[in-house]
């Protein structure tokens, strides 16, 4: 099958259409988190924003990786998973850095925010659910969205706690344990992407020897 009849496949088409979505839907996440996060001083909610700027560039690879082969799905969520430990690293250095500054995080604008962001978040599963068999690219979508999820829910408690105690320890205990989410799931897709490019490669070489 050639790329054109690739490109024209309708399952192909509704796999674009719904990736094109769960992109719009993450960008507008980051630019609702990360101004309410930065007008609010929370590290869980600039840590959100970041997350969802990565996962961002995951759905563009993700997109790119339609019609393609095993490999290239594979490579696409091996950059995928790259992406996300590297947002990882600078949401914890950002979390060590508000620890040692002053911070007033607003913790009814954390709650507000972090339930907008998860009821997007459901509408961005249910795209990608049926896209589910198209290969590990998707997997790596469903992960990250799996993965904002839980940091939304993890916002929601810490903005009640902020509330609660007066303190902003619980945000940034947050923005601790949301750093070390993100980290462990680009481990898992770089795992997830390691298997499937050797299966691609297994793949090729039995077709190889067959011709």
């Amino acid at each position: 099958m050639g790329d054109e009849e690739l490109e024209l496949n309708p399952s192909n088409k509704a796999e674009r259409k719904a990736l094109w979505l769960v992109l719009a839907i993450n960008m507008f996440q980051v630019v609702m988190a990360g101004t309410v996060g930065f007008l609010a001083e929370s590290s869980g909610l600039v840590g959100a924003a970041l997350d969802n700027l990565s996962d961002s560039a995951v759905y563009i690879v993700s997109i790119y990786a339609i019609g393609k082969g095993v490999v290239a799905k594979a490579r696409a969520a091996t950059l995928s998973g790259i992406l996300l430990i590297i947002m990882g690293l600078l949401l914890l250095f950002e979390v060590v850095r508000r620890f040692f500054t002053e911070t007033d995080p607003i913790g009814w604008a954390m709650i507000i925010t972090a339930i907008v962001n998860a009821a997007s978040n459901v509408i961005a599963m249910r795209l990608l659910k049926p896209q589910q068999e198209k290969g590990v690219h998707i997997e790596a979508s469903m992960e990250f969205t799996s993965n904002d999820m839980l940091v939304n829910l993890g916002i929601v408690l810490s903005g009640v706690a902020v509330m609660l105690l007066g303190s902003p320890i619980p945000d940034l205990l947050t923005g601790f344990i949301l750093a070390g989410i993100v980290l462990t799931g680009g481990v898992k897709i770089l795992r997830k992407a390691k298997k499937a490019r050797k299966m691609g490669e297994i793949e090729k070489e039995e077709e190889h020897t067959g011709k």
